[in-house]
């Protein structure tokens, strides 16, 4: 920079100063007031206080009180939405509330909290329950419409949300003095009620009010479904919770309404097959099985020849299907296993890592799961108030992949071809679980088959 240049960018820089300085003499820095601007922060729990009047629940009614009266029952919704009610009677939202595993782990949580966790379990079970203050872990003296679960009038009767996960549904029936639906259509008219849209309605946050929980006192993330949806790359390809677990088709919502180019289907269809088929719906337990039949592949990678002795071979598992990790969900149940075995050519059992033993599945078993633990390090089975770290998370990230590693002997006694087979299997439950929850009364755990791969290789001594 030649010295005039630098001379002329002295002058103006000093003018700038000498402004500043002119202007501060006037007036001095000091405090600007300024409005609330944390609103948008999440506190991810409810607080003790006027915010959170169904504490530890995010649950709100925006201060409204409200009686069951306030809410119809979900037969008279289905006097019109005939097929809508047929698709949710028989869901996993339909039984929110009658899941006998459910009732169990809320009675078990209830007795180890004192009381103090049940709001906190119950708001996404029977919403109306609580809000109504009807809900006790027992259920006894609930009106009928508190007792019919996650139902039409819970999900269309919330006008906003508070946040992300624990309940931070704002449901408001009546919200200007007379029956008032809200939904995913702009132009949607009712001779029972009136409507509103609802943009809300049609996005994955509206499925993260329930599917985020976190632990209400030391904010540990216990279920991370939609959280995981949102990190994924379905978020980020505009595919909601709704594309795949309320496929759209092409119809009507009542029998006199506008035909549509897309419907939301009302099964929820997700991973639970046991409590549908126990509870008496076998087409939502196929359902839920088909999901988890599309949901990975598996694939085993092993030379064409194996030798009488040591031999590696690989397993590589991958979520195809899922948009959020898999499996994910209630951490206590949830679990996703390899059971890979090698056969010889007369049937007989070669290898085999990944049986069910004494209701679980067998030590180091490649599984796929995440488990929480307490302040000591140990494993957290049921009481979650003790939990408050995870322990670790093998679970699958979407459109990921795992591999398993496999060492074993083949035997001087083997004939060959060796044939390898690989199930990649599934249950809500282990029977161990269901077994210390419901003692005598307890159902036999659904194992799933969610994928096989197969490979034979030619046998050969050293």
């Amino acid at each position: 920079m030649s010295s005039r240049r630098r001379l002329r960018v002295g002058v103006v820089a000093y003018a700038c100063v000498a402004s500043a300085v002119s202007v501060c003499a006037e007036k001095p820095f000091g405090v600007v007031p300024h409005p609330d601007n944390s609103g948008h922060v999440d506190p991810g729990i409810a607080l003790p206080d006027s915010r959170h009047p169904f504490f530890p629940s995010r649950a709100g009614t925006d201060g409204r009180k409200v009686t069951a009266q306030d809410f119809d029952l979900p037969e008279v919704c289905g006097a019109c939405h005939m097929d809508t009610y047929k698709q949710w009677k028989g869901s996993m939202h339909s039984n929110a509330w009658t899941d006998p595993v459910y009732r169990a782990a809320l009675n078990f949580m209830s007795k180890a909290s004192k009381g103090k966790t049940d709001n906190f379990c119950m708001a996404c079970h029977t919403p109306i329950g609580v809000v109504t203050h009807e809900a006790t872990p027992g259920g006894k003296g609930m009106s009928e419409v508190a007792n019919r679960g996650v139902q039409c009038e819970v999900c269309h009767n919330i006008s906003r949300t508070s946040g992300i996960g624990n309940g931070s549904f704002v449901l408001t029936p009546k919200l200007h003095g007379r029956p008032l639906k809200f939904g995913p259509y702009k132009d949607a008219v009712s001779p029972y009620h009136d409507t509103a849209y609802s943009k809300l309605h049609t996005q994955s946050e509206f499925c993260g009010d329930c599917h985020d929980v976190t632990h209400p006192f030391n904010r540990l993330p216990i279920e991370r479904t939609y959280s995981e949806w949102r990190d994924s790359t379905y978020a980020s390809e505009g595919v909601q919770c709704q594309d795949c677990h309320m496929k759209s088709v092409r119809g009507r919502t009542t029998a006199v309404s506008k035909n549509r180019e897309r419907i939301y289907t009302h099964y929820f269809v997700g991973g639970n097959a046991l409590v549908p088929r126990l509870l008496g719906s076998e087409v939502h337990a196929q359902q839920a099985e088909a999901m988890l039949r599309s949901a990975a592949t598996v694939k085993i990678t092993a030379p064409a020849r194996m030798v009488v002795g040591p031999n590696v071979i690989q397993v590589r598992v991958t979520n195809v299907g899922a948009g959020h990790k898999l499996p994910t969900g209630f951490p206590e149940g949830r679990e996703m296993w390899l059971d890979f075995k090698v056969l010889d050519a007369r049937n007989a059992e070669v290898y085999r890592l990944g049986a069910v033993r004494n209701g679980r599945t067998e030590p180091d078993t490649k599984s796929f799961k995440v488990v929480l633990g307490d302040r000591h390090g140990n494993v957290v089975d049921l009481n979650i108030l003790d939990a408050d770290r995870v322990l670790y998370d093998t679970r699958i990230e979407p459109r990921g992949s795992q591999e398993a590693t496999y060492l074993f002997d083949v035997p001087p006694g083997a004939v060959g071809p060796l044939k390898l087979v690989a199930d990649l299997n599934y249950w809500s439950f282990s029977q161990a679980l269901l077994d210390e929850l419901m003692g005598k009364d307890a159902p036999r755990t659904h194992i799933t088959r969610m994928a096989t791969a197969t490979a034979s290789a030619q046998l050969k001594s050293r």
